[in-house]
């Protein structure tokens, strides 16, 4: 277990997984129907395989960015952060998307969107308290300012993803915003923008839980954040 919650390995896991998601999607995008008239509810197209596709790709592209930031930047992630973030785009992106557990599961998205509010906003005190110690920075930033730019910078990459949802949706015509039903039936009206606004306020109630939770440890230990912070390599 100490093995498979090794950063370094369960990052080359995850890059395999979605590499080999990848090759799969493109195959069954060769062999799949175009639409599902006339076919049995639940039998997926093309359009589902390119969503697929598009989210491996987006999986690769995003355990690839650790080691960018490590050999470009000079800037290396703590552990945990990497193990939890492999384990987030696992979840989010291979049962999510590959597994249907979007479909199969229907809070599954809800639970991942409050998990990435907390963690985008790790991310952000991480990012921030980083930064507050750089050399070139003259002044120190208060635990209050640290914890709403925690959260801002949390509910504002959140947005980000509902726009890339929406450009793909209307672009590759994907249903990341889960405007129509499996079986292919679109959603109209109030009911049709019930997953992207329940997205953005789980997304916010998870960042709000971190900040919070940021402050009061922050306030009561100095130290807090510099567990967590980012790190330059050396």
């Amino acid at each position: 277990m100490k093995k498979i919650l090794n950063a370094n390995f369960l990052t080359k896991l995850m890059l395999m997984v979605f590499i080999l998601s990848a090759i799969f999607t493109v195959i069954r995008i060769i062999m799949a129907p175009v639409d599902a008239a006339g076919l049995e509810p639940g039998t997926r197209v093309k359009t589902d395989y390119v969503l697929m596709l598009s989210q491996s790709l987006l999986g690769i592209f995003a355990m690839l960015m650790p080691v960018f930031l490590k050999r470009r930047v000079g800037m290396n992630l703590p552990s945990t952060m990497l193990v939890v973030y492999a384990i987030f785009l696992f979840c989010a992106i291979y049962l999510g998307e590959v597994r249907a557990f979007y479909y199969l599961f229907p809070q599954w998205d809800a639970v991942l969107h409050t998990f990435s509010g907390a963690a985008l906003g790790a991310l952000g005190l991480s990012l921030i308290g980083f930064l507050n110690r750089s050399e070139a920075v003259t002044f120190s930033l208060s635990p209050a300012f640290l914890a709403i730019f925690a959260f801002c910078f949390a509910v504002a990459l959140g947005a980000v993803w509902e726009i890339f949802e929406f450009a793909a949706d209307s672009i590759l015509g994907t249903n990341m915003q889960k405007f129509m039903l499996e079986d292919g039936e679109m959603l109209v009206g109030q009911v049709a923008l019930q997953n992207t606004m329940k997205d953005l306020i789980v997304d916010a109630l998870g960042a709000l839980c971190m900040s919070v939770a940021g402050y009061i440890f922050m306030k009561s230990d100095k130290n807090w954040i510099e567990k967590m912070q980012l790190k330059t390599s050396s």
